[in-house]
């Protein structure tokens, strides 16, 4: 199967979003990898995928068909800001790749 096949939504359709989202989705996994912490800022600077699509293939990365990669977030800066920052930590099946 094909990694855009695994991307599902009432929205989505392979044949028209496949190739955008396997690219974001590899995009931010090859960020990702080093393990360093980011914001969704950080991200999209690197990456040039806009702040909602990182979240969204970050939630991905996590999914079995993905990986089953571990991304954990905390908190940066003044709690009450808000500010989130994301890094994936080893893969949960020893994986390196979506």
């Amino acid at each position: 199967m094909n990694l855009a096949d695994y991307f599902k939504g009432s929205d989505c359709s392979p044949e028209l979003d496949g190739k955008r989202l396997t690219g974001q989705i590899r995009r931010i996994h090859d960020l990702m990898k080093d393990g360093r912490w980011r914001t969704l800022a950080e991200i999209e600077f690197y990456t040039s995928d806009p702040q909602a699509s990182i979240s969204a293939q970050l939630r991905n990365l996590r999914k079995k068909e993905f990986g089953s990669h571990i991304i954990v977030k905390r908190r940066r800066g003044e709690p009450k800001r808000g500010l989130w920052e994301y890094r994936m930590a080893k893969c949960s099946n020893g994986e390196t790749e979506p």
